[in-house]
């Protein structure tokens, strides 16, 4: 093993034990809250940071997810596990849609038409009796996992939490250092080569896009279990772009980067709150200073300095 794997492995273990602990040093729900949104936002770099794809419509994977999932366990009874499950396929099936119609497109046209499909979702939700309209699905109980496993308290959910989050980072991980991953990579460095050389892009950008959708879907479905609530401004393009500043900020393009882009992200908004709208006004700041100065991220930014230093030691 080489030192540079070594160090990522450690990297890894200690990000693990960390994980682990949390709810030790900070308060449970809130780390829920994290581990939830950075699903998410990995989901979207999935689809930006190595594909190339900048989609302005993931809000409506999360949103519905959340819809569905809510409604068919304060409806049907459901359990948890069956409807994350349900969630997740919904938030796959919209992907589907939306990527069928958009994947031939290319820069701000793509954005454009999957921000108007969001935005027909938006009205739908909004107009739609099962969702609730502008109340939401309110009081969604937290039953038992499986039948018999208790994820009532607060840390209960934060492990129950986490291990969803686990499970859609090994997807992703796995996603990416494939050969199916290699192929995206080509994609995004330069797609008339990959389609010179044989390879049919348009299908695997619908793949990759019908997996970020999914697994979008899976945090929205997530996410009612942490605040028992599903309401409009999962689905509001604000939430598109929450997830893409989330992305950008942490670093496009690396395992680690969303999952620090959402806790930054998360940690403003739960510690700034007393702050109202300057919250925004805050993350907007912050936003253009990243993009004119840490164009690669925090993550990325630290992967660069980090290998400079190794290449001036050889």
């Amino acid at each position: 093993m080489t030192s540079l794997a070594k160090k990522k492995t450690l990297l890894l273990l200690a990000l693990l034990a960390f994980l682990l602990i949390g709810p030790t040093l900070l308060y449970p729900v809130f780390l829920a809250k994290v581990l939830c949104f950075a699903l998410f936002a990995a989901a979207f770099n999935l689809l930006l940071g190595y594909v190339g794809l900048l989609s302005f419509g993931h809000a409506a994977f999360f949103g519905m997810a959340a819809y569905v999932s809510g409604y068919t366990m304060t409806t049907w009874g459901t359990t948890p596990e069956v409807a994350i499950l349900l969630g997740t396929a919904v938030g796959a099936m919209l992907g589907l849609v939306f990527g069928f119609l958009a994947i031939r497109r290319k820069g701000i046209y793509f954005a454009m038409i999957t921000l108007a499909l969001a935005q027909m979702v938006y009205f739908f939700c909004l107009q739609s009796p099962f969702t609730g309209g502008e109340d939401g699905l309110q009081g969604i109980s937290r039953a038992p996992v499986f039948g018999f496993i208790d994820i009532s308290s607060s840390l209960a959910i934060y492990y129950f939490v986490l291990v969803i989050f686990l499970i859609g980072m090994g997807i992703i991980y796995r996603t990416i250092y494939s050969p199916f991953g290699q192929v995206l990579d080509a994609i995004r460095e330069n797609e008339d080569r990959a389609i010179s050389l044989g390879y049919d892009t348009d299908r695997y950008k619908l793949l990759a896009f019908v997996i970020s959708a999914a697994l979008s879907g899976l945090a929205g479905s997530t996410k009612i279990f942490i605040f028992q609530l599903a309401s409009l401004t999962d689905v509001q393009w604000q939430m598109s772009g929450e997830v893409i500043l989330m992305t950008l900020l942490g670093g496009m393009g690396t395992m680690l980067g969303p999952i620090v882009g959402a806790s930054i992200v998360v940690s403003m908004q739960n510690y700034l709150a007393g702050m109202g709208s300057m919250v925004t006004i805050i993350q907007g700041v912050i936003f253009v200073i990243c993009v004119m100065m840490f164009r690669k991220g925090v993550v990325g930014e630290i992967a660069g300095y980090i290998e400079k230093r190794r290449l001036r030691a050889k």
